[in-house]
């Protein structure tokens, strides 16, 4: 594969989008071309840097993960990935990502889960959505 996956972080906490840039970055066949700490710096980064897939948290200033799921989906498709502490907690939060559009979830670290494990799944995850992204 030429094209390398080009994936933008939203979250709000500069550390998880630190981490996940940095261990998304360490795959050659990846490129973080954008970081965002809330929805509004999110949608003009996905318009100007035209990212394959797109990494999102829920619990956000300003404007909560599943509405801006929502919004996006119905004006600029483009594979997410759910990204949330919230999906441990809470049952119906990854059903209703997935029914918004969702690519998938994942759940951040938490219990027996390690940091490792969750990198590993979101990059696995990354892969597939930029092999179905023409679907969305």
């Amino acid at each position: 594969m030429n094209e390398k996956i080009k994936v933008l972080i939203v979250d709000d906490s500069a550390i998880v989008r630190d981490l996940l840039e940095k261990k998304i970055s360490e795959h050659p066949d990846m490129e973080v071309v954008g970081t965002a700490m809330d929805p509004y710096v999110a949608r003009d980064k996905i318009v100007r840097l035209n990212p394959h897939v797109v990494t999102l948290d829920i619990e956000m200033p300003r404007m909560d993960g599943l509405t801006f799921l929502q919004k996006l989906m119905q004006y600029y498709p483009v594979p997410i990935i759910i990204v949330s502490s919230l999906l441990a907690k809470d049952s119906l939060t990854p059903i209703k990502a997935l029914e918004l559009g969702a690519f998938d979830v994942v759940a951040k670290p938490h219990g027996s889960i390690s940091v490792q494990e969750v990198i590993q799944e979101i990059v696995q995850k990354i892969r597939l959505a930029y092999q179905s992204r023409h679907t969305f």
